[in-house]
Formats: structure tokens, sequence, C-alpha cells
């Protein structure tokens, strides 16, 4: 768990309309996210059913620019 020591940015009311967060900490943040973005393309390539293709092959076609 990443440890947050926020600051919030209040209106004339008191009302909280932002954060302010140390740098570090964000970057931690946004790494996690990075991280579980690809987790999530992970999981949903997984769940497509595809045929193997060898390794060679699949660089191949990247080096080739026939593969997304």
């Amino acid at each position: 768990m990443i440890a947050v020591h926020e600051q919030y940015l209040v209106d004339e009311a008191g009302n909280r309309k932002a954060i302010v967060l140390p740098l570090a900490e964000w970057e931690q943040i946004r790494k996690e996210l990075e991280e579980l973005d690809d987790i999530r393309a992970y999981d949903e390539a997984k769940a497509q059913p595809s045929e193997p293709i060898p390794f060679e092959q699949a660089m191949s076609a990247l080096h080739n620019g026939k593969i997304d």
C-alpha cells in the first residue's frame, strides 16, 4: 500500500476542490496505475480466444509491421 500524505485545497465555503501530493508519492501512484493498465490488458488478451504462434514468427511479424 502506498503511503499518501495528501493536502486538500478548499473553496471559500470549505468544500474540498483538489488534492496536493508530494511529487514522489504522485510518481509512485502513476507507476502503479501503469502497471494496473498492463495487468488489465494482459487479462483482456488472455480472455480472447486465439491460436498460439511461435515466438520467432511473432517477432518477425512485429518487425515487419504485420502485428499491431
